[in-house]
């Protein structure tokens, strides 16, 4: 499910302030050593993306090492200090900027905050086992293997392509438009490098089952929730209306009548959508297994329009979602 497992290391993130284990306004020093800025980076701006991090995906190593290896079992400190290695975007809470570390490190704070209660086994605990969730869990670092039954997951090129958006020259288009270049099998892939920004493994029924629960308030107490629910600020200030990011959710209007809390995955073989609409009672799961168009669109995103169409129809309806404010 890729980084749609941003909505469950927030909730999580929110599951442990509402318990008193933690506090979205302490620093991300409290938790973790070393983090540059660390002292001036809120757990708020990390579930926000605004602390201005460098996204570690967006490495050129990280994308050469998985190609290489793509069964490596990475470590959260292993990616942080690809990340580190980089200077910061911009000042904390300056601005908004999608990156995978911000969810790294909150996967670092939850375990800390609990005691040492190791990630997975709190997914469980709290999110998975009380929903009911029985096929969806967070894989140990070394498990590459999928639960049986599967879908294989395909992407034509290397890794850099779906981890920093890197449009396909027209060459590979063509090659793959003319079915001179196979897909690449990327099922087998190991997801350690994601971990808590994007290593869940899940099905269809229930994302659905998920993001309905957490947007109707079974997740959260009332107080948490509304927080949870109004934290979504707009990702450019220029454009108010527009796609808005909170803590680990995304949110836009598809009209007057009609609005959709949202996230959405992506790695190399698979890409998804998932939303809900509260007012309209619409739940949306899309799910393709083909990361990239020929064309370089994402897929599920460029399926997204359509089927919103479909459901809200005659409604004027605004793009799609980008693919950096969905991965």
């Amino acid at each position: 499910m890729a980084s749609n497992t941003k909505t469950m290391t927030s909730a999580l993130i929110m599951l442990l302030a509402q318990d008193g284990r933690l506090h979205l306004g302490d620093p991300v020093s409290a938790y973790v050593p070393d983090v540059p800025g660390g002292r001036h980076i809120t757990i708020a701006d990390l579930l926000k993306m605004r602390s201005g991090l460098y996204n570690y995906t967006s490495a050129p190593e990280l994308a050469a090492t998985r190609d290489a290896d793509p069964a490596k079992a990475w470590t959260p400190q292993e990616v942080l200090a690809i990340a580190f290695r980089h200077p910061p975007e911009f000042p904390p809470d300056a601005s908004y900027d999608y990156s995978n570390t911000n969810y790294a490190l909150l996967g670092l704070i939850a375990e800390k905050a609990a005691g040492g209660r190791p990630l997975a086994q709190q997914f469980q605990d709290r999110l998975f086992g009380p929903l009911g969730l029985r096929q969806t869990s967070l894989p140990a670092a070394d498990d590459s293997s999928m639960p049986d039954r599967f879908s294989h997951g395909y992407m034509y090129g290397g890794s850099s392509y779906a981890l920093v958006d890197k449009p396909y020259p027209p060459e590979l288009q063509a090659a793959a438009r003319t079915g001179k270049l196979p897909p690449v099998d990327h099922t087998r892939q190991n997801p350690s490098y994601a971990t808590a920004a994007g290593g869940v493994i899940s099905t269809a029924d229930e994302l659905s089952t998920w993001i309905r629960a957490l947007v109707s308030g079974k997740v959260l107490n009332p107080t948490y929730q509304r927080e949870w629910l109004h934290s979504p600020q707009p990702e450019d200030p220029k454009a108010p209306d527009g796609q808005r990011y909170g803590y680990g959710i995304s949110y836009q209007r598809f009209g007057p009548n009609a609005a959709m809390y949202y996230h959405g995955g992506e790695l190399p073989g698979f890409n998804s959508f998932i939303g809900h609409d509260p007012d309209n009672d619409v739940t949306l799961v899309i799910w393709t297994n083909l990361t990239l168009s020929p064309d370089g669109r994402t897929t599920a995103n460029a399926l997204l329009p359509t089927v919103l169409d479909e459901i809200y129809a005659g409604l004027s309806l605004p793009p799609a979602p980008s693919s950096t404010a969905t991965r």
